[in-house]
């Protein structure tokens, strides 16, 4: 079994650290956070895990083999680079870092170090988002123009990041994963209403390669949680619910017909119609799974088998690249950002 150690024992903690701590194929050793109740938690949950306020004690353990970070964004990069420099593999929570450089010199330190760095973009271990990546590289949906993602919800709201840093991330990951690419640049509108300069809501347009545009909404303060995307292809297109667990996609048979085939003057609302291509909706049934077993899982796969993670490190830079571009267009009142 691989030994574990989680710091950070808050909000994601212990769903990390009862993934870990099966007792199978990893067992957590020690978890540290800076909350005195939240130890006391984990000790009356896990009697047998060895607990710390500080988490110099964890790098310091020698039987620790992996870490497991789980605290805000802004300690990301002071944490994981004491437990890569003391030999330890890491899975760090996203994004990676608050700066894409200090994800560059973690992703070099870990090569060095010859350790495992992973990223926990959780929704690339999602089973209805793996279906849509093979529907897009099989190109079932023809050409992908445009995707629309929505990521709202009441709360909770943070005051360390805003809302595209907190929220869109997934959908940056799930974006760059689906596309197999990153984006080339990035403008942004957004809000901030209740604490001032940490944006509630953000309003981001992507340009991907091939013309492909991704459109995104993040907010924390809407009245209805939603997890909405729409996939526009010129052959098929699809919608992804990730509330629905039951029917999480439908495949929609509908597209604009070719230019050459439409009427030469279109007059009536039926003519118009007749342009439009409307087929069948399909409803594939996929098995969900917990994402994050998953996701626990592969971080172990990949200490025992040597492999480069799904969510790596350079995954996880490339996904933070395209928050700094975002957060500069904030900044910029919406001008477009090259993403570096």
């Amino acid at each position: 079994m691989i030994k574990v150690a989680v710091v950070g024992a808050g909000h994601w903690g212990p769903n990390l650290i009862r993934n870990f701590h099966n007792k199978e194929t990893s067992v957590v050793v020690r978890v540290a956070d800076s909350s005195e109740d939240r130890l006391k938690m984990v000790t009356r949950r896990f009697p047998d895990v060895l607990v710390s306020r500080e988490a110099d004690p964890v790098f310091a353990d020698a039987s620790v083999e992996a870490v497991v970070i789980a605290t805000p964004t802004s300690t990301h990069y002071a944490l994981a680079k004491p437990a890569l420099a003391a030999g330890k593999h890491v899975l760090v929570e996203k994004p990676i870092t608050a700066r894409a450089s200090e994800g560059e010199e973690l992703l070099a330190l870990a090569r060095k170090q010859g350790r495992v760095l992973m990223v926990g973009h959780v929704f690339v271990y999602n089973g209805a988002v793996r279906r849509v990546r093979r529907y897009l590289e099989e190109g079932q949906l023809g050409r992908v123009q445009y995707i629309s993602m929505v990521r709202t919800n009441l709360g909770p709201i943070r005051m360390d990041v805003n809302a595209a840093w907190d929220l869109a991330a997934h959908d940056v990951s799930i974006a760059n994963y689906w596309l197999g690419a990153n984006a080339v640049s990035a403008s942004a509108l957004g809000g901030a209403w209740i604490n001032n300069g940490v944006e509630d809501a953000v309003f981001a347009t992507l340009r991907y390669p091939n013309q492909v545009l991704v459109n995104l909404h993040a907010s924390w303060l809407n009245p209805r949680k939603a997890r909405d995307v729409t996939v526009v292809g010129d052959q098929r297109m699809l919608t992804f619910d990730d509330m629905n667990m039951g029917e999480p996609i439908r495949i929609y048979d509908k597209h604009v017909t070719d230019e050459r085939v439409r009427p030469a003057f279109v007059d009536t609302f039926a003519s118009f119609r007749a342009s439009v291509r409307e087929g069948d909706i399909t409803i594939p049934k996929v098995a969900l799974g917990e994402p994050l077993k998953a996701e626990c899982d592969h971080f172990l796969e990949c200490i025992q088998n040597g492999q480069e993670p799904q969510s790596g490190g350079r995954e996880g830079v490339a996904v933070v690249q395209v928050l700094e571009a975002i957060s500069r267009s904030l900044h910029n009142a919406g001008r477009e950002e090259e993403v570096h």
